[in-house]
């Protein structure tokens, strides 16, 4: 054993040309793996994008369906609340007239005695006739009215007899369409689970890190800020790395790439361009007087359960319940603008994630057409650019 290890230990070294090309054969191995890591990122990214691509297709027929539902669903409760409302009057004017029942009766059966069950002068006989004759005339038209309430009772529940059909075929279409929509999602979480990249971890210390603001305008500062200080560290790493590491340095670059990498185009010009996140009718607009002061922002009313989706390309900066925002999703359009979503029920995209035009990121509170004040969920959506808000609606699309 000691003479072998002798013998190792006096072996000479292996030629120059060996140890050249032992380099060469190892460099060759590592730029082969570095060009089969970035085929498998390309693959990645090229999968990804066909997901994304598939889910803004069936997002935007689910869009149609939801469109229907809306519709569906204020027609029905516009029927409901006209009905309760008939309803009540009905029963009031019927209430009134109750105490005037036994006299009705009796008026109807013995006109004549009545008039005469209390001997009375023949001038205050007189006034009774007159009496009996006006409330004759004023019972008559409370019976018309309330016959003409009750006939428009029945109305309006056989309008919402014939309503429910299509409110209910449309909830169909809606669950099955949202249902292909969910399993989509499920799958590109998977897929992207397995290629995050310095980026995705770079927004998530981001996201963090704004969830302690105080308020939105600090939300995005620190998100910001901390996106700029990530892309300092890498070119930092990248230059220090350069002259003794060249793979650590060309590593170091390829993560400030991915970091300074834009999120998006951002918004362009306010031509109507930009998808709306969600079906329904705006209900409040930019500007409009409210308790806190001007709206910073607009507030749609959306059909139950209802898909929400970005309104532009970019990226995930933010994604987690927020103050009194409730559920609140920030996205980063590029070019120092983001989109502001709050009042969700569930979101389904995460911090990092990239995302297209159309592309599902949540879903609004379901509600109850046929309820009696039945809260409809409200989509708050702000526009900032560089931290200010502006109004989204020459932006966006109108009608979903």
């Amino acid at each position: 054993m000691v003479l072998a290890w002798l013998s190792l230990a006096a072996a000479p070294p292996p030629p120059p040309e060996q140890q050249l090309q032992a380099a060469e054969r190892a460099r060759a191995a590592d730029l082969a793996a570095q060009r089969a890591a970035a085929l498998r990122a390309k693959a990645a990214a090229d999968e990804e994008r066909r997901l994304a691509e598939s889910q803004v297709a069936t997002a935007a027929k689910l869009r149609g369906a939801e469109d229907a539902l809306a519709a569906a669903s204020a027609r029905v409760a516009d029927l409901e609340q006209r009905r309760q409302a008939s309803e009540t009057r009905l029963a009031a004017r019927a209430a009134d007239l109750a105490p005037l029942l036994p006299l009705i009766q009796r008026l109807s059966l013995y006109p004549a005695e009545t008039l005469l069950a209390v001997p009375r002068p023949p001038e205050q006989a007189v006034r009774g006739v007159l009496v009996l004759g006006g409330l004759a005339s004023r019972l008559e038209r409370e019976a018309a009215d309330l016959n003409a309430e009750q006939a428009e009772l029945t109305s309006l529940q056989r309008q919402l007899d014939d309503a429910m059909p299509g409110l209910a075929a449309a909830q169909d279409e809606q669950t099955r369409q949202a249902t292909a929509l969910d399993a989509e999602i499920e799958h590109m979480r998977a897929v992207r689970a397995a290629n995050e990249d310095v980026a995705t971890e770079s927004a998530r210390r981001a996201a963090a890190e704004a969830a302690k603001a105080d308020g939105l305008r600090a939300v995005i500062a620190r998100i910001e800020a901390e996106r700029h200080a990530a892309e300092a560290r890498a070119q930092q790493e990248a230059a220090a790395a350069q002259p003794k590491e060249p793979d650590a340095a060309a590593a170091a670059r390829g993560r400030q790439e991915a970091l300074a990498r834009p999120a998006g185009p951002g918004v362009g010009e306010a031509r109507g361009q930009l998808t709306a996140p969600v079906a329904g009718s705006v209900v409040r607009s930019f500007g409009e007087a409210t308790e806190a002061g001007p709206a910073t922002g607009l507030s749609y009313q959306s059909p139950p359960a209802a898909r929400v989706v970005s309104p532009c390309s970019g990226r995930v900066a933010f994604a987690a319940p927020f103050r009194s925002f409730g559920l609140l999703m920030i996205v980063d359009c590029g070019g120092g603008t983001h989109f502001v979503l709050s009042g969700l029920f569930r979101i389904d995209a995460e911090v990092g994630q990239t995302l297209q035009p159309g592309e599902p990121v949540g879903i609004m509170p379901s509600w109850d057409p046929r309820t009696p004040g039945s809260s409809k969920p409200l989509l708050y959506v702000e526009l900032r650019r560089n931290g200010v808000p502006v109004n989204p609606a020459p932006f966006l699309r109108s009608g979903g």
